[in-house]
């Protein structure tokens, strides 16, 4: 039996893997069926993580991270975990190989994945001027024009994060009003630098070796088409949180989640069933960032240690 089941390999998880084994936990194992890492390593520039000063890549900054742990005796196993239940004390592990394995504790770190806008040229351009995240990427468009496309709250909250930093930021969304919140939306207009495009279709993202040079939009009512000049494409159409392992056969959830489908969690990482924690992007309120997801593994860690004992 393991001491802690750790589901999930990016930073959330394996931080929590090197929190727990270092802190003491002898039977740890992360699942993760593909390399260890997370969606960082897709991207193509990092210069926000702390002490990094030169910009390197996702893999780059993820390339020492399972090394550490393993030195702290953080076993890694490939096998997909495809639901987590619970008898009495101890959580029962099932694997996409059909493998049953039980655990004293469960950390479940498998994060969300940004929904795809299925707009031609989005995924040809994507880490060459389109995005998914300004936090990560609005910096490199300082002072230039970019696009948000989407109508939620996150693509408002998001448009007003870039005016802050770009020239111009067009906001455009396929409905004649915004489905964010009337505060939100307050919010943005207060910004002289951001540019309401309602009521059109997103037709294509242009480019050329260089990346993103435009997005060419259509009117839904005069049917008018055009292009907006822009440097970036900021795409927010929703998020796929990864909480399948938490169904249940009922139909139900193991722990308790908001309309999102993200975990409830404490400011400890705790969810509403003992002994099971959340860490990362699938929990609620969670900044999308490599360093929060790693405070939140630590923090998930250090609980376990302290549930187990």
């Amino acid at each position: 039996m393991l001491d802690l089941a750790i589901i999930g390999g990016g930073p959330a998880g394996l931080t929590a893997g090197l929190y727990a084994t270092r802190g003491g936990l002898q039977n740890v194992t992360m699942f993760e069926k593909g390399l260890p890492g997370g969606q960082i390593t897709q991207s193509s520039e990092i210069e926000n993580y702390p002490g990094q000063l030169e910009v390197i890549t996702g893999m780059e900054l993820m390339d020492k991270w399972p090394q550490q742990c393993k030195k702290f005796g953080l076993k890694h196993d490939m096998n997909e975990v495809v639901q987590v239940t619970k008898t009495e004390d101890i959580f029962n592990l099932k694997l996409a190989n059909n493998e049953q394995l039980k655990a004293k504790s469960v950390i479940i770190a498998t994060g969300s994945v940004p929904k795809a806008a299925g707009i031609k040229g989005e995924a040809e351009f994507f880490g060459k001027g389109v995005s998914t995240c300004a936090t990560c990427d609005g910096f490199f468009y300082k002072d230039k024009d970019v696009a948000v496309i989407g109508g939620g709250d996150t693509a408002v909250e998001e448009a007003i994060y870039l005016a802050n930093i770009c020239k111009t930021v067009y906001v455009i969304h396929r409905r004649d009003q915004f489905r964010a919140s009337p505060h939100e939306v307050k919010k943005m207009e207060k910004f002289d630098n951001i540019v309401q495009v309602l009521n059109h279709d997103t037709q294509e993202i242009i480019g050329d070796n260089m990346g993103v040079t435009g997005v060419v939009v259509q009117d839904k009512n005069t049917k008018e088409v055009k292009t907006l000049d822009v440097l970036g494409a900021f795409i927010f159409v929703g998020r796929d949180v990864l909480n399948a392992p938490l169904k249940q056969d009922d139909g139900s959830f193991l722990c308790d989640l908001n309309d999102s489908g993200e975990v409830i969690v404490d400011l400890k990482m705790n969810t509403s069933v003992k002994g099971l924690f959340a860490a990362g992007d699938i929990r609620i309120d969670a900044p999308k960032q490599v360093v929060c997801a790693a405070s939140d593994g630590a923090i998930a860690g250090i609980q376990a240690i302290g549930y187990l004992q």
